[in-house]
């Protein structure tokens, strides 16, 4: 499905409200592809926006599912009373799967054309089924293990996702002792390993924003690019207004690296709250997640989690329809620049 895009640009999953069926719709009809997130909705709240794109669009699209991993309780405790003695009001520490067993069921009872997964591979067994309801399956991976693991489960695509990339890393397992989770691929390096490892279609994500960028990863080796950051400031996309503006600021802070708004690894523009907590944000999903939410949703910049990738100086503040055909039409015209590049070699 992904390989016969006409437009080989996708709109990322991108959980917490900046993902709308408006957006996806809105992506699709210009020849892209849309997903909605379904990280942190329950089973009722994805239907919802399910029928919501439904309603809009008739275009096909994806729902994309977090994998829930082992629970770690180690140092949760400890960061939310260092949240307090900051002068801060944080939540308690909970460990929960997502609400992941009832979208799954949703998934397989109301079947969509696509379902993706992040923070893990599923087993066969979920893959034949999904496949048995005419869903195709994608996995998010960061290397080349996981790519394998990804294919012998049944896996009908890969996102290679590089360190690049904003908000949270796709790796399988989130290494508590590496500051990034665990080994940080670059795309281009990710996209070339993961191509020699499987021959699966690849959709490269992670520090694209505009058509070279497209047409980059398209000439390594990707059928499509996947884009999140990009769709993060089009009037459709459900972006709260401090993260709009940050990601608005060409000369805005540099991003990095943090656990201190969720417990996973994550990559964000820098701000007082990662420079402060960071260090000491203990990797324990979805527990600092619910340890953070009350302070986040007050929606001040030095305190919210402002996903991004590193490439975010380049966003472009259009309509998703329009920017979808401007990266189309970016990309080509490097496509040509390459093209006479090579030729005036021969």
């Amino acid at each position: 499905m992904l390989a016969d895009l006409t437009t080989p640009v996708v709109a990322a999953p991108m959980a917490g409200g900046g993902t709308t069926p408006e957006l996806v719709a809105a992506v699709g009809a210009a020849g892209g592809f849309g997903f909605l997130a379904g990280g942190y909705l329950d089973a009722d709240a994805l239907a919802a926006r399910i029928a919501a794109l439904r309603a809009l669009s008739d275009r096909p699209f994806g729902v994309n599912l977090f994998l829930p991993g082992p629970r770690r309780d180690s140092g949760a405790a400890e960061y939310g009373e260092r949240l307090v003695a900051a002068g801060l009001e944080p939540g308690e520490p909970r460990y929960d799967d997502d609400g992941y067993p009832g979208k799954l069921a949703l998934l397989l009872a109301e079947p969509v054309p696509l379902v993706s997964f992040t923070f893990g591979c599923p087993d066969a067994a979920t893959v034949r089924d999904l496949h048995a309801v005419g869903s195709e399956v994608v996995v998010t991976v960061t290397g080349p293990a996981e790519a394998r693991q990804a294919a012998a489960a049944g896996a009908d695509a890969l996102v290679v996702q590089g360190m690049e990339a904003g908000a949270h890393r796709g790796l399988f397992s989130d290494d508590p002792a590496d500051p990034a989770g665990g080994d940080a691929l670059g795309l281009l390096a990710a996209l070339r390993l993961v191509a020699a490892a499987v021959e699966l279609p690849l959709v490269a994500a992670g520090g694209i924003a505009d058509g070279a960028g497209v047409a980059a990863v398209l000439a390594a080796g990707a059928v499509a690019a996947q884009l999140g950051t990009a769709f993060l400031v089009c009037p459709e996309a459900g972006t709260k207004p401090a993260h709009r503006a940050a990601l608005s600021t060409p000369d805005g802070p540099r991003t990095g690296f943090t656990r201190a708004f969720t417990g996973r690894t994550a990559r964000g523009i820098r701000n007082a709250f990662l420079d402060a907590h960071g260090a000491a944000a203990p990797a324990a999903y979805p527990q600092v997640h619910h340890i953070t939410a009350p302070i986040r949703a007050h929606g001040e910049p030095d305190r919210m989690a402002l996903w991004a990738g590193q490439a975010y100086p380049l966003v472009r503040p259009l309509p998703a329809a329009e920017l979808v055909a401007l990266l189309r039409d970016e990309a080509a015209a490097a496509a040509r620049r390459l093209t006479d590049r090579l030729g005036a070699g021969v």
